[in-house]
């Protein structure tokens, strides 16, 4: 097989009309550059150059894989640049997982950094259930994943775990309800309400909410289920029952209901960034996860912050 640095060199002697006047320009011994020449022969098995006076010129199979030479030392530096933009994170692909109310109000904006800072970088982007992404960070297919992390919850080696913002979950009244006047509800207080389910699939959000309510020492009797955020707001406004909902997937609130903080306790849900541990130092994933958190510390979220869309 003919070596790319010896064609390399043969094209340096070429150029510069003799085997000294090479050596002199790459920093080599003529004996040096023979060597390789000769060589070089024993590879091609012809004869590359021949003398002239006290230069040389190439044989047709010297100018040959001289013109080839050349072409190789511009597709190598092709790949180089590559491979540092690659490196650096300019180039290559990015594959996102997010739930739904973190697409629609979070993900947009710092998917619109991404695009502007790291323009080369093909984006993976997939809208998942918030339990359903670990599998694909665990065996690398993606990258970064938005979840909700509940405290105490198992963490996969080699994972690394970075918050991102607090949920917090809002009491949802029918507007005529007896506590729609007050500010902010015990979560007690509800007790005795029918209620409205929005996470009806077992998993992190639902947990959150139940145990809150096993807290303030009570199950919440839900009467009705509903997939979908805004669904469950209807359905509230009509006066089926009361809701607890994340504030990320409030969105434009339903005019038939009332919003309230509560406490005693405050359930809050902790969004995470789990990023597998090939891309812990990709500096595009860096890029996206400030990106997620500095619209969340400004509030500069999708429309007013407040998502509704489908549960997660």
């Amino acid at each position: 097989m003919l070596d790319v640095r010896r064609m390399q060199v043969l094209r340096a002697v070429i150029s510069s009309g003799s085997i000294t006047a090479a050596a002199r320009n790459l920093g080599y011994t003529p004996s040096a550059i023979s060597q390789q020449l000769s060589t070089l022969e024993r590879e091609a098995g012809v004869e590359l150059l021949e003398r002239v006076g006290r230069g040389v010129r190439p044989t047709p199979a010297g100018s040959l894989l001289s013109e080839h030479a050349e072409t190789l030392s511009t597709q190598l530096a092709k790949a180089e640049a590559a491979l540092t933009e690659l490196k650096e994170g300019r180039t290559g692909r990015l594959a996102i997982r997010y739930f739904a109310t973190a697409g629609a109000s979070l993900v947009p904006l710092a998917v619109a950094a991404l695009r502007r800072d790291f323009p080369g970088v093909r984006l993976d982007l997939k809208l998942v259930e918030p339990d359903d992404s670990m599998p694909e960070i665990e065996s690398g297919e993606a990258d970064v994943a938005m979840i909700v992390l509940p405290s105490g919850a198992p963490r996969i080696k080699g994972v690394e775990y970075v918050h991102l913002l607090d949920d917090p979950y809002r009491a949802i009244l029918p507007k005529n309800h007896r506590l729609a006047r007050k500010r902010v509800l015990d979560l007690g207080e509800l007790a005795e309400d029918p209620w409205v389910g929005v996470d009806g699939l077992p998993g992190a959000c639902r947990d959150i909410l139940l145990d809150a309510c096993g807290a303030a020492g009570f199950a919440p009797n839900h009467v009705v289920e509903s997939e979908d955020y805004q669904t469950a707001q209807g359905f509230v406004a009509a006066g089926l029952g009361v809701a607890l909902i994340p504030e990320l997937g409030l969105g434009a609130p339903h005019p038939g209901v009332a919003i309230r903080k509560v406490r005693r306790p405050d359930p809050v849900r902790s969004i995470h960034a789990a990023v597998a541990a090939h891309a812990r130092e990709h500096p595009a994933v860096r890029r996206f996860l400030s990106a997620i958190r500095e619209g969340a510390m400004t509030g500069q979220v999708s429309g007013n912050g407040r998502v509704g869309t489908k549960t997660g």
